[in-house]
């Protein structure tokens, strides 16, 4: 007999609960975005963060400004984030659970998926046309911004959107 498929609350909840046991103070929660949510990690807690999620990565060298935007990134089976890219940061994604889909190209064009399994970076440069992809099941993401412009940090509205299943 086949697992049911957690529900987005379900999947939240135990995501929140994990945070909190590893000490993370939750800023931000956002379950409404139509291919999952995502969650915003105290800045402050950036070290912590980095040494849970990223073992393997120098923080020296990639910070280019103090702030690096920790997040978890929540992707529903079956769903896609828009097909994007940034002016102002580049990203570094780390698959904490779930199988997921990565698309990355230098151009407006889509190329194939790739999968990735948990404990896989992905690494995504300023301007790279980028796209996460559910699979079968829920996929749960680390992530980092790399701030490109110290003065000027990046941000949600960093978003240049070249295609979206969901129209914004």
């Amino acid at each position: 007999m086949e697992t049911p498929v957690p529900t987005k609350l379900e999947v939240f909840e135990g995501i929140a609960t994990q945070l909190a046991a590893q000490g993370f103070d939750i800023v931000k929660q956002d379950q409404t975005r139509p291919w999952g949510g995502f969650f915003v990690i105290n800045e402050d807690q950036t070290p912590q963060f980095a040494a849970t999620y990223f073992p393997t990565v120098e923080l020296s060298s990639i910070q280019i400004t103090q702030k690096l935007s920790p997040k978890i990134l929540v992707v529903a089976p079956d769903k896609r984030l828009s097909w994007q890219y940034h002016h102002r940061r580049a990203e570094i994604w780390r698959v904490v659970s779930g199988t997921v889909g990565v698309v990355k190209s230098d151009t407006d064009e889509e190329t194939e998926v790739k999968t990735y399994q948990p404990g896989e970076l992905i690494t995504l440069r300023q301007g790279e046309r980028h796209r996460l992809v559910g699979l079968a099941e829920w996929g749960v993401l680390a992530e980092i911004w790399q701030h490109t412009n110290p003065e000027q940090p990046s941000d949600e509205e960093d978003i240049v959107r070249v295609q979206d299943d969901f129209g914004r």
